[in-house]
């Protein structure tokens, strides 16, 4: 049961990765000026938190394997 508040904190990383990225996808859709100013910027924030999502999985699948 310890790695219960690590699988709830890897669960919110994977919400926030797909926020991320519909926020991204519907600038992208809608094109203009937000997709201009901020468009890589919010990839760019897709993938920084894709990997900590990815880690945090990582680890809670380590720690219930063992």
């Amino acid at each position: 049961m310890q790695d219960k508040p690590l699988f709830i904190l890897a669960a919110l990383a994977v919400l926030v990765v797909m926020v991320i990225l519909m926020v991204g996808v519907g600038g992208f859709a809608q094109g203009g000026e937000f997709n201009r100013k901020h468009g890589n910027r919010m990839m760019r924030w897709r993938i920084i938190a894709q990997a900590i999502a990815v880690a945090l999985i990582l680890i809670v699948v380590f720690i219930r394997g063992h």
